[in-house]
């Protein structure tokens, strides 16, 4: 294992997040597996079996998988509540921002997660634990972590009291993530957006793409199952990026 960054210990840990979650875990080590790095997991031997659905040795990837898809249908149904009349065209904005990287940094850090992260030392003294994509990662894992644990009321209560800063600032729908990056880089003078293919995997049936937006001097990524939504979530995420200096 590598040599980890220093911590508190993880009963600090735990109740330091059992005060920002709300929840008490019945699994702790499901808790601190979601806030493991991958930089500093020791994968675990299974002997020919076929892998727990959860491990406490490893990183946080496989909770995060997992909670990516907690989340997105937690704020697609309070989506649903909060806007009955407003169709698909509306409501696919709002989520798609909602579960930016930039927004689940920005909840991550207000939560105290980057002192709570187990990193390598090294990546954690060039400050990979404040970035958009580990903090991001780690909040989803949070996510599975409590799903595992005790289904989808902790979860649901933790993204309503956490979100609700987000949410409150959609007063209208936001505009095609794609349009409002034109408009907001023509708004100042630049050349317009660009969008790269990083790479298109996935059988058939459940394609990936990963494509990068690149625009105002800055770059961000967006996945998906189909070209138009990762190159939508990369427009979400370059936009939430330009705002933000």
């Amino acid at each position: 294992m590598a040599d980890v960054a220093p911590l508190p210990s993880p009963e600090q840990r735990i109740a330091t997040l059992r005060e920002v979650l709300g929840h008490e875990f019945a699994r702790p080590e499901l808790a601190l597996e979601a806030l493991t790095h991958r930089s500093v997991a020791t994968p675990r031997r299974t002997h020919g079996r076929a892998p727990r659905p959860v491990r406490g040795a490893g990183s946080n990837e496989r909770l995060e998988f997992v909670g990516d898809r907690v989340l997105g249908l937690l704020v697609a149904e309070w989506l649903a509540e909060r806007y009955p009349d407003e169709q698909e065209g509306k409501l696919g904005p709002r989520h798609a921002q909602l579960v930016s990287r930039p927004v689940l940094a920005g909840i991550a850090t207000s939560l105290g997660l980057p002192e709570l992260i187990a990193i390598a030392a090294p990546e954690a003294r060039s400050g990979v634990h404040r970035t958009d994509n580990v903090l991001a990662d780690a909040l989803e894992a949070l996510l599975g972590a409590m799903f595992f644990d005790a289904g989808l009321d902790p979860a649901r209560a933790f993204v309503r009291r956490a979100w609700e800063g987000a949410m409150e600032a959609q007063a209208r729908p936001p505009k095609d993530p794609k349009t409002g990056l034109q408009e907001f880089l023509l708004g100042r003078g630049q050349k317009l957006p660009s969008y790269t293919l990083v790479s298109a995997d996935g059988p058939s049936h459940a394609p990936h793409f990963l494509i990068t937006a690149r625009g105002g001097g800055k770059e961000a990524t967006g996945e998906g199952r189909t070209k138009r939504a990762a190159e939508t979530q990369a427009a979400t995420n370059l936009l939430a990026l330009l705002e933000a200096r």
